[in-house]
Order: C-alpha cells, then sequence, then structure tokens
C-alpha cells in the first residue's frame, strides 16, 4: 500500500506521539502530509500545533485547524442526552461521542485536498481506533487507513523517545503536564494509565484538573435553573446561550461544587477490560435535569421505552456506530420523544451532589394534580380500579383454577 499514497490526513493534536507519527509518515510513505487539528473544547491553546507542523516541514495550506465546539455539543452531545446515553450504567460518553465528529471532519478534509489516506494515533488495544475508522469508511469507503500503532514497532516509550530525539522532534514535557493518558473536550476529561492499571489501588489526589474535592468544594451550596426545549437545554438562570456556552458555564458550576468524577473498570469493544476515571461535571448536571423534565412531560410508556433502548443506544456510541442505520433509527425514535419535553428545573448544587428542588412546565407537564391528589376529588372514581386489578389478575385466577402455584 506504500507505494499507493501520495497524501495523507493525519488527525494532529501536536503532541509527541502525533508529532512524531508525522515524520515516521512522511519516512515511510514518503508522502504529502496534511494536519488536522480538531478544537472541540479541549483547553489548550492549538496555535502551537501548527508552529510543530510547520517545524516537520508541513506547508500552511495543508495545515486545518478547525473550531467544532458549537457543532460538537449541538450535534453530538445534546442528541446524545436526550437519550440519557450511560455505558454499563456510568460512563456519560465524553470520549466515544467525539471521535464520529472528528472523522467526519478529517474524511471530509480528505475529499478537499484529494488525498488518498488519513491516518490517526490511535492503539491497536482500544476502542478509538474502531470509532475513527468506522467514521472515515461512513464518509468514504474508499480511503485508505494508516494506523501506525499497528504497523510500526515503536511500541515502548523508551523507543518513541529515541525516534523524537533521533528525528529532532521536540520532546519537552508542557510545564503541568499529567503524566496519565489524558482525553479532555467539552463534554469531559479522561485518565488512564499509572496506578489505575491495578483497579485496588485508588487514584491519587492530584490527578483531578477539573472538579473539586467534594470534601473541599464550598460550605454554601448553590441553585440554578436549567430550562429545556424539545429534550435540549436552551438557557441557564434565564439566560440563553450558544450550546458550548451552555456546557462550559455547566462545567464550572459542576467543577466548583465537586460535581462529575467517576472511577470504572470498563468492557472495551476489543475485548478487555479497562480502568479508568473521568470528570463530567457539566454533563452529570445535565443529565440528572433532563431525565428530571423527562419525569412530568414525557407518557409512561415512552418513558419506559427509553429506559429500554438506551443501554442498545450507549453501546453504539461507545462501540464507534454513530453514523449506523441503526443509531440513526434510534435517534428518529428518541428525537420523536422530545417534542413536548419543555420547562424548567432548579437544582441545588452541594458537595459533590446534584439535589433537585423542583420542575415545572407551563403547557406540557403530564402531572395532574386533579388525578393524583391525595384530597378529594371530582375526576376519578376509585372503585374503577377494582376491575382493572381483576383483569389484569385474569390470567393467574386461571391458571390458580387449573391448579397452579407461583
Amino acid at each position: 500500500m506504500k507505494n499507493e499514497i501520495k497524501k495523507v490526513v493525519l488527525a494532529y493534536s501536536g503532541g509527541l506521539d502525533t508529532s512524531i507519527i508525522l515524520k515516521w509518515l512522511q519516512d515511510e510513505y514518503k508522502c504529502e502530509v496534511i494536519t488536522f487539528t480538531a478544537d472541540i473544547g479541549q483547553g489548550e491553546e492549538l496555535e502551537p500545533a501548527r508552529q510543530k507542523a510547520l517545524a516537520l516541514g508541513i506547508k500552511e495550506e495543508n495545515i486545518f485547524i478547525k473550531d467544532l465546539k458549537d457543532e460538537f455539543v449541538k450535534d453530538y452531545v445534546f442528541p446524545m442526552f436526550r437519550a440519557n446515553a450511560l455505558y454499563e450504567g456510568e460512563y456519560l460518553l465524553g470520549t466515544s461521542i467525539a471521535r464520529p465528529l472528528i472523522a467526519k471532519t478529517q474524511a471530509q478534509i480528505a475529499i478537499q485536498t484529494k488525498a488518498d489516506a488519513v491516518s490517526h494515533g490511535a492503539t491497536g488495544k482500544g476502542n478509538d481506533q474502531v470509532r475513527f475508522e468506522l467514521g472515515y469508511l461512513a464518509f468514504n469507503p474508499n480511503l485508505k487507513i494508516i494506523a501506525p500503532w499497528r504497523e510500526w514497532d515503536l511500541n515502548s516509550r523508551e523507543k518513541l523517545l529515541a525516534y523524537a530525539q533521533k528525528h529532532g522532534i521536540d520532546i519537552s514535557k508542557k510545564k503541568g503536564k499529567s503524566p496519565y493518558s489524558m482525553d479532555a473536550n467539552l463534554l469531559h476529561i479522561s485518565y488512564e494509565g499509572l496506578v489505575l492499571e491495578d483497579p485496588a489501588c485508588f487514584p491519587e489526589d492530584d490527578m483531578w484538573r477539573w472538579t473539586k474535592n467534594p470534601k473541599e468544594a464550598p460550605n454554601e451550596s448553590e441553585i440554578i435553573e436549567l430550562e429545556f426545549q424539545k429534550g435540549d437545554l436552551i438557557a441557564i438562570n434565564e439566560k440563553k446561550l450558544s450550546p458550548a456556552k451552555l456546557l462550559i458555564q455547566l462545567n464550572q458550576l459542576g467543577a466548583k461544587h465537586g460535581i462529575g468524577r467517576l472511577d470504572m473498570v470498563e468492557n472495551r469493544y476489543v475485548g478487555m477490560k479497562s480502568r479508568g476515571c473521568y470528570e463530567t461535571p457539566g454533563g452529570t448536571i445535565l443529565l440528572k435535569a433532563h431525565r428530571t423534565i423527562e419525569s412530568i412531560t414525557l407518557d409512561r410508556e415512552a418513558a419506559h421505552l427509553k429506559d429500554e433502548l438506551m443501554p442498545k443506544y450507549a453501546n453504539l456510541i461507545y462501540n464507534g456506530y454513530w453514523f449506523s442505520p441503526e443509531r440513526l433509527m434510534l435517534q428518529a425514535l428518541i428525537d420523536e420523544s422530545q417534542k413536548y419535553v419543555n420547562g424548567k428545573v432548579s437544582i441545588e448544587l452541594y458537595k459533590g451532589n446534584v439535589i433537585i428542588r423542583g420542575r415545572e412546565s407551563a403547557n406540557d407537564s403530564l402531572f395532574n394534580t386533579a388525578y393524583c391528589t391525595f384530597e378529594e376529588d371530582e375526576v376519578y372514581n376509585q372503585k374503577d380500579a377494582a376491575g382493572f386489578i381483576k383483569l389484569n389478575a385474569l390470567r393467574f385466577i386461571i391458571a390458580g383454577k387449573n391448579g397452579r402455584k407461583f
């Protein structure tokens, strides 16, 4: 394949690994390299990535840095939260949901620049290789894919550093850089490696980068109001903002109050178990608030059906099938369920806790006090319940008369 590749688009962060991959592609494939850096709110300055690419011989016109923050939240994060998606009951899918957008944009750049191939820095052990490559092939099945970690013999930190030194690649450590393997975007930050590889070890206190330790969070709670329209967050404390700015503000509020830390062992798609730690402060608040507004606006059977389908939907995202027909079908069903999910939720934030204080929907609430009151009412005949129960018990009655025991 090496002789066929004339031009490749590399998902490039400007970090050590992707800088080595950039040089390796030039040396091994003798091809023109185009770099693509996505700004999805990882919180790092991206201009250094441009300068590093230039230093490694990349033409200015072959360096793409794109601000995708609002698209990420509006078209990926918010649709996922309409489903209340959790992988294995806990993980808010922060890394998983970012990969399809990066892959789609990278494939589009490949089409735009008439590149033959795309390349990524995901290892052969993880989920990201699947997520990236399913995304590439969904948009352009003719693209060649170069996954250096599945090809090269630079399979240790020492070999990578030696390669970098040999080729003059900057290996200086960023000030304040965490030693963990990390991924960050507007939804979350994740940590893997080091002591986390022993599931019995408690994470070190200085590992966490975003959130306050709940023990050290403010002693004063904070009350906020979130407003939803068709299942999406549209305002915080009556202030309407763009999707990205809403999530940024929720992250700040959650981080301040020690909300959103998670330590879990999950099942990777490739078959092994992996221990990861996550901080998702804004997402943790958003999930609780969304379920709360659904509780008064969503029909019972629609809500229960959503809960039954959610694990399947979450698995599809985790495993990289965002662009699959089955995910799109599920999304259409989920979006249909959100037509009347409108209203406001009052929330109290306190030392790692998200406490619901109240919920209201002026026009779409199905909570009808006239029916559910414990006081005297004029709309519900309690005698009707007798026939309802007897009809539902009919199969038990028939089986009992036949001598069956339960």
